[in-house]
């Protein structure tokens, strides 16, 4: 839409937070980010290798990431500890709850199969947040009909999803 030209979108991927050993570090993309004042900023996945336990530690600092529009988020094939063995599939649900509520806990909104519809100057604009569904051998959680559901009338749409093979698988 005409009103949303200018309108400045940052995008993260594949942090993997259970790969950091430096916060310093973490801080400086962080604050990379930042400079390029986004008035959006979209996460596309993959917040830890395999455990919500991973980001803890950061969550004080990805709580920074703040957009004007709002912070956008959707789950990778990763964040659903699919590549760990569990005590029980009981332990590996509330490790997929603790990470949903990590996503809270810095401000994202995580997009499950949902969309939120947003506006600048009264011209919409609808972000679809898909789960992740991975071509092969990889889960297949995501429904782009529920995230699509309900935006069929809005010109202009931008999807969150993990692996874009969904996309032209489906």
């Amino acid at each position: 839409p005409k009103a949303w030209d200018g309108v400045k979108i940052g995008q993260l991927s594949d942090i993997h937070s259970g790969s950091f050993w430096n916060k310093t570090a973490v801080q400086g993309g962080v604050d990379m980010l930042l400079k390029e004042k986004p008035d959006m900023v979209l996460f596309t996945g993959d917040l830890v290798n395999n455990e919500a336990k991973e980001v803890v530690d950061y969550v004080p600092i990805f709580s920074k990431v703040k957009a004007d529009l709002g912070v956008f988020s959707t789950l990778g094939n990763h964040d659903y500890g699919d590549y760990k063995s569990w005590s029980s599939e009981a332990a590996k649900r509330q490790n997929l709850e603790n990470l949903k509520e990590a996503h809270k806990l810095m401000g994202w909104d995580l997009l499950n199969n949902e969309n939120r519809i947003l506006q600048v100057d009264n011209e919409p604009l609808a972000i679809l947040g898909v789960e992740n569904w991975g071509a092969g051998r990889f889960a297949k959680y995501g429904d782009l009909s529920k995230a699509y559901a309900g935006t069929e009338v809005y010109p202009a749409k931008i999807l969150l999803s993990h692996d874009p093979s969904h996309w032209d698988a489906q």
